[in-house]
């Protein structure tokens, strides 16, 4: 395998911007894409770039921005508006008092609209002020063509995202370890004194599919049915995103089957220690192992970047970049 080496001796940083197609006809009004679930890569799509609505999958950015907006957890008191939401409940009484747990659970595998806006109340102050965190979360997280309105999904025009930032967002959510743990989750019993609630998770391959990890279903009649999957199979991870396909649950896992047939884990470096200059080297402590197909393993390139001013240790990073744009980046313990 060919591999590009450059040292840059430099304290640089670095930002991955999201990968930024041209929109195709938006009268086609559907779309779907493939990413790399351990790099956010976009392996695949179609139209996954494109602004849609994308209904209840609204709720993986309600769940992952609530738990990490520091709010209490704990009972939260249901609000005579929260219990009215329109739509999927996991039906709530205004004044009942609910664990926060639940509420995501129920947000999360029951698609609870009440659910959604307890929550945003709760840790925004309103539903507005949640909104505004979620934006604020979605601006951070680098996301350019994705705009919340409300917390649940609920039909507004300029409530849209696309394919691929949606994926982008079950990306990000996994690594939180509370999320990751709701939305992998097959059944979910809430006790609470004489009261006991079983929730069953409305994503059908997380029952039916060995290789599903978690997901999110969604549904509006503006939006069509919206699906994301998340799948590992043989150390490799994929999410799957589709807004607006009647045949969801098919084209998930044909994608997911094709793109595992497609891609092998492919070790670029392996872990230990390396010449990076004149008495100076670098070790990795693991190896850096990338997703790729047979054409891309020739066009990988690696940057070794070493602060300035170092002891005889400190640390650097080794980033590797497929076609200029970045996939991961690993520290690098120098070695003087």
């Amino acid at each position: 395998m060919k591999r590009t080496i450059v040292v840059i001796v430099l304290l640089l940083s670095l930002v991955l911007t999201p990968f930024q197609g041209d929109s195709k006809d938006a009268a086609m009004g559907s779309a779907w894409a493939v990413i790399d679930a351990d790099t956010g890569r976009l392996l695949s799509g179609s139209n996954e770039n494109l602004q849609l609505p994308i209904a209840s999958l609204t709720k993986i950015w309600t769940a992952f921005t609530f738990l990490e907006s520091g709010a209490a957890g704990g009972e939260i008191t249901i609000s005579a508006a929260a219990a009215s939401a329109e739509g999927s409940s996991i039906y709530t009484q205004q004044g009942e008092r609910m664990d926060s747990d639940a509420l995501l659970y129920g947000l999360m595998l029951r698609s609870g609209n009440d659910a959604a806006f307890a929550l945003a109340e709760h840790a925004g102050g309103s539903v507005d002020g949640f909104v505004d965190l979620m934006n604020e979360k979605a601006k951070l997280y680098g996301f350019e063509r994705t705009t919340f309105k409300n917390p649940s999904g609920l039909h507004h025009d300029e409530h849209l995202s696309t394919a691929y930032e949606t994926g982008l967002m079950l990306y990000f959510a996994m690594k939180n370890q509370e999320f990751r743990k709701i939305a992998s989750t097959e059944n979910f019993v809430y006790r609470k004194g004489d009261e006991v609630r079983s929730w069953r998770n409305k994503h059908r391959l997380i029952h039916t599919n060995k290789t599903v990890i978690a997901g999110k279903t969604g549904f509006t009649k503006a939006a069509g049915r919206t699906l994301v999957t998340y799948f590992e199979k043989d150390g490799k991870s994929l999410i799957v995103v589709t807004l607006n396909n009647g045949n969801d649950w098919n084209t998930h896992e044909s994608l997911a089957n094709e793109t595992f047939s497609k891609y092998d884990l492919v070790t670029v470096a392996k872990k230990g220690e390396y010449k990076i200059l004149p008495g100076v080297n670098g070790k990795l402590k693991r190896p850096i192992v990338l997703l790729l197909n047979k054409q891309e393993k020739d066009r990988v390139s690696h940057v070794v970047y070493i602060p300035r001013n170092q002891g005889k240790k400190g640390k650097g990073t080794w980033t590797v970049s497929l076609d200029n744009e970045v996939l991961i980046t690993a520290e690098l313990e120098i070695i003087k």
